[in-house]
This record gives structure tokens, C-alpha cells and sequence, in this order.
């Protein structure tokens, strides 16, 4: 490992790997056995709203809302038909027990252009604080706040009355160590460019007075990441992520959902060798594991969340989030509140570890605050033309 990927290397595991799955001794990649996949940018991946995080991080087919962009852009035609526009923004604390200058903020908005049609675009902010460089000497090269962002342009559409798809252009920046150039170490901000793709399918239940839906996305597919020069590149998360929902209406005034999500990083599984052809990294991501069948069965992590709305005013949610001990052994239970009234909504959700290991996110009080607005009254246009 060179100066400036040890460097920057570095940076991220203190920031991301050591939260999900503290050393025992050694980092990750210095350990043969450590099975753990890691990517550049891996904040793309940490839940941004308030609600899908208090629901044990689901978010493929639960019902649509105004950050529905992040977790399916096919769920976007299923906002409330009755919504002309909306803007929302969410604020997470990242190692919010021993720091305190270190946040995720999202900001994301929709509107629609019809019936069959809804736009938006949304904004991904994570600062990592103040940071004091030092090379593998140990000698100074200053302070530095690094930042990432990636900024996301979205559209769905409604292909029936049940069906949907929809996808997302997406610009990712990070910049962790500045334009830093002394000695052996050429570091500079990486960029990138990514799609989502994902469909969305609801159909209500009359018999059961329940509604089941289903969604399947493909997130972060794009151009690996440089953070000197074109012979050094990492893998963005591409994610693959599946899940359903069951929503039942008890009385007119109570109802709960049932989500259950599937992830699975379509990056090379370690060792791997970062020279891969991106497509080729994706597709053997299915199959390269050396541990075989087993491994990659692994490699999926496993959502689960409960929602439950009194009169479509209150809502209570439960959740847990599971991934296999060897692929970073992150275990926890959320649970959240959320509010709505009127224009106004407020979500808020807490982490709590359940294996006794530390998480960036643990005891941490994460906020949403949205705002909707009713659209003009459209007519009722055939999604068959």
C-alpha cells in the first residue's frame, strides 16, 4: 500500500469501518481472514431519513414519500396524489458520542408534473469534522475539514395503475484530504457520476382491506473513484437492494406495516483486485466469494421494520438491521416517532447496537422535518397511452 492510499485509507476506516466493526488489533485488510467488503464513498450508504431509520433502515416497497428518491425513485408517481410538492430535511450525527462535529445532512424534494408523472431532487452532505494530517512519518501536514456530497436528480413513473419505475442521475464528490501534494503523496478529491434504476409495484388488498408491495432497486451503478490518478480506482457501493411491505388497516383510524428488505454490495468480495472491469465486479459479485454458496448467501443483510399510524397523525416504528459476523457484524434495534399535520411532518429515530459493538449512529437522536403542499387538481389520465 502506497503513501497516499494508506493516507486516505486510513481516514475512511477511522470514520466508517471503526464504527461498524471496531478493530481487534488489526485493520481492515491487514487481516487475511476478515471478510468484510469495503468501497470508496461509503456514506452513499447511510440512511438519511428519520423514518426509514427508525425502521430497522428499510425503504424498497414501504409507501411512498418525499425521500422515496434514496430508497426506490419508482415509488415517486406514489406520493399522495393529493401533493402538488414537497421538500424535506433530514440531519444524522455521526459519532455523536465522542464527537460532536460530524454530521449527515439530506435535503430532497419532489414535484409532481402529473398523475402519472413526479420529479425530484435531492442533496447528500456528510462533514467529517476537522482533522489533524499526518504522513507514515508521523510528520505534520496540517488540518483539514473533508467533505463528501453527491447530488441526485430523480423521476418515476406509473407504467399501470400498479406498476412503476423510475431512476436517478447521481454526481458524487468526496473530498477527504484536499489537494495535498508533499513528498510520495499526491492526494486530490474524487468524483464520480452514478445511476439508480428500480421498479415499484402496489396492489391494495379489498378482501383483506390490507395493501402488499414489492420493490426491487439497483443503486450508486457507476464509474469507480480516484483519489490521485487513473491507475488507482475504487469501487463505488453499487447496491442491490429487495424488499416488500404489508400494510393492514385495523379500523379507520389504526393501521400497521410489515417491511422486510434484502441488501447486497455488487462489489468484488476480499481480497479482490481493484483493476477489475466495474461490470465484471458486479456481476461476479455473485459468485466470487471464496468461501462459495455459503459466503455470498453471507453478504446479504437483512432489514426488517414495523410501522404503526393512529389516524394517520401519530406514527410508532420499530426495527432491526442484521449482518453475518464476518461481513462487518453490524446488529441493532431502532425505534422512532413521527408526526403529521397538516402541511408539517417530523420524524425522529435512535440506534441502540445488540451485539456490544460500537456504531457510529448508537444513541444518537436522528431528525426529519418535511413539508408538503397540496398540488392543483389534475385529470385523471390513462397510464396505458
Amino acid at each position: 500500500m502506497n503513501k497516499l492510499s494508506l493516507l486516505v485509507f486510513s481516514l475512511i476506516v477511522s470514520t466508517w469501518c471503526f464504527a461498524q466493526n471496531p478493530p481487534q488489533g488489526t485493520l481492515i485488510g491487514q487481516d487475511s481472514t476478515n471478510r468484510v467488503i469495503t468501497t470508496a464513498v461509503p456514506f452513499l450508504t447511510i440512511t438519511p431519513d428519520a423514518r426509514a431509520a427508525g425502521m430497522g433502515d428499510v425503504g424498497a416497497a414501504t409507501s411512498a414519500d418525499v425521500n422515496s428518491a434514496y430508497w426506490n425513485a419508482a415509488k415517486l408517481p406514489f406520493i399522495n396524489s393529493e401533493l402538488g410538492y414537497g421538500i424535506s430535511g433530514s440531519y444524522t450525527p455521526w459519532l455523536g458520542k465522542i464527537i460532536n462535529d460530524m454530521y449527515v445532512f439530506y435535503l430532497s424534494g419532489f414535484y409532481r408534473l402529473g398523475r402519472e408523472q413526479t420529479v425530484a431532487a435531492s442533496m447528500k452532505y456528510f462533514d467529517l469534522g476537522e482533522i489533524q494530517f499526518k504522513d507514515v512519518n508521523n510528520s505534520d501536514l496540517g488540518r483539514f475539514n473533508p467533505r463528501e456530497f453527491a447530488f441526485d436528480i430523480s423521476y418515476g413513473r406509473l407504467l399501470t395503475e400498479e406498476l412503476s419505475i423510475g431512476g436517478a442521475l447521481r454526481y458524487i464528490h468526496s473530498n477527504l484530504t484536499g489537494a495535498l501534494t508533499t513528498g510520495n503523496i499526491d492526494a486530490r478529491p474524487g468524483n464520480s457520476v452514478a445511476v439508480d434504476m428500480g421498479v415499484y409495484y402496489t396492489k391494495p388488498l379489498t378482501s383483506r382491506n390490507a395493501t402488499l408491495s414489492l420493490g426491487a432497486t439497483i443503486t450508486n451503478l457507476g464509474a469507480k473513484i480516484s483519489y490521485s490518478d487513473a491507475n488507482n480506482r475504487d469501487f463505488i457501493p453499487t447496491n442491490l437492494r429487495m424488499g416488500g411491505a404489508y400494510t393492514m388497516d385495523i379500523d379507520p383510524k389504526n393501521s400497521f406495516t410489515f417491511a422486510l428488505d434484502f441488501n447486497k454490495l455488487l462489489v468484488p468480495s476480499p481480497p479482490r483486485n481493484n483493476s477489475t472491469p466495474l461490470l465484471s465486479g458486479i456481476f461476479g459479485s455473485f459468485t466470487d466469494a471464496s468461501g462459495g454458496f455459503k459466503e455470498e448467501i453471507r453478504e446479504f443483510m437483512t432489514s426488517f421494520g414495523v410501522e404503526y399510524w393512529y389516524n394517520k397523525t401519530l406514527a410508532a416504528r420499530l426495527g432491526y438491521f442484521n449482518e453475518a459476523k464476518d461481513k462487518g457484524n453490524r446488529k441493532y434495534l431502532t425505534a422512532g416517532v413521527g408526526l403529521r399535520y397538516e402541511k408539517f411532518g417530523f420524524d425522529a429515530a435512535y440506534l441502540v447496537p445488540t451485539n456490544k459493538r460500537e456504531n457510529a449512529l448508537a444513541e444518537t437522536l436522528r431528525i426529519t422535518i418535511m413539508l408538503n403542499i397540496q398540488g392543483k387538481a389534475r385529470e385523471k389520465d390513462s397510464v396505458t397511452d
